[in-house]
């Protein structure tokens, strides 16, 4: 696209556009293709008509309609003068302004001035609109934004398991979770007809087995919590102090107060 750089003064820095080609030294040479560059766009007509009512300091409820469609019209012929392209819509709103300014100029009587609507009125209601629009999209536009204000960690880990050694359990920990199980059973009333007989060793026979068929660490809480009998749990309890102390068990934990596991002798190895 071949632009002409003739034109110094845009409607952007300026009430008017000009088009003085005495501010052109006469010994500077300019390519015909010279490539100009606008700093003040504009997103539309609407945007364009907003600018120069606001810029003014003009009433956009009573706008002084010859003047704007004058300084609309600089502005198209600028663009026209450099040959650059416009869109249909700014020609189009500069049919509209046309219209409206001759409806305005034309001679009524006072009692059709009375009953007619303002011919400016849509226009108005159009640039409200679109100012409300633009207003808020200014106010979107300074919410922070993800890749512009704010960026997302990109932070890589290794999802292998890792091993955790496991913490010995001392002697008031399992006696705090003994006691927490036995408090369970102070709710509970239970009634049997025929008490079965029991017996430490069979309990122990019994966790071991458990341990055996389990491929992971029983835990302590659950496995004791299962037991609906109050004097069974603490048969089972004896029997897995016994357990421990022949090192036939181990009871750990991942941490101080964390809840504790029975596991096998090899499995804590």
């Amino acid at each position: 696209m071949s632009t002409d750089i003739k034109s110094t003064q845009y409607l952007s820095t300026e009430n008017t556009a000009t088009f003085d080609q005495d501010l052109i030294p006469e010994d500077l040479y300019i390519p015909p293709d010279a490539l100009v560059v606008i700093l003040q766009a504009f997103t539309g007509p609407l945007d364009l008509l907003l600018y120069l009512i606001r810029r003014q300091n003009l009433d956009i409820l009573d706008i002084p309609i010859a003047e704007v469609t004058k300084q609309y019209m600089a502005y198209i012929d600028m663009m026209t003068t450099l040959r650059l392209e416009l869109a249909g819509d700014y020609l189009v709103m500069s049919a509209t302004l046309a219209q409206i300014k001759s409806s305005m100029l034309l001679p009524r009587a006072h009692e059709e001035e009375e009953e007619e609507a303002d011919p400016r009125a849509e226009l108005v209601r159009r640039l409200l609109e679109y100012e409300t629009f633009k207003n808020a999209a200014g106010e979107l536009d300074q919410l922070p934004r993800l890749e512009r204000d704010v960026f997302p960690i990109h932070a890589t880990y290794d999802d292998r398991l890792v091993k955790v050694a496991p913490v010995p359990v001392e002697m008031r920990e399992l006696l705090l979770a003994f006691s927490d199980i036995l408090d369970r059973f102070r709710l509970i009333q239970d009634y049997e007809v025929s008490p079965e007989p029991l017996s430490v060793e069979e309990r122990m026979e019994h966790i071991l087995q458990k341990v055996r068929d389990s491929t992971d660490f029983i835990s302590f809480g659950e496995f004791l919590g299962e037991i609906k009998n109050r004097e069974l749990v603490v048969v089972t309890f004896l029997a897995v102090l016994e357990l421990v102390k022949t090192g036939h068990i181990v009871l750990v934990q991942h941490k101080q107060f964390a809840p504790i596991f029975i596991g096998g002798a090899t499995a804590a190895t």
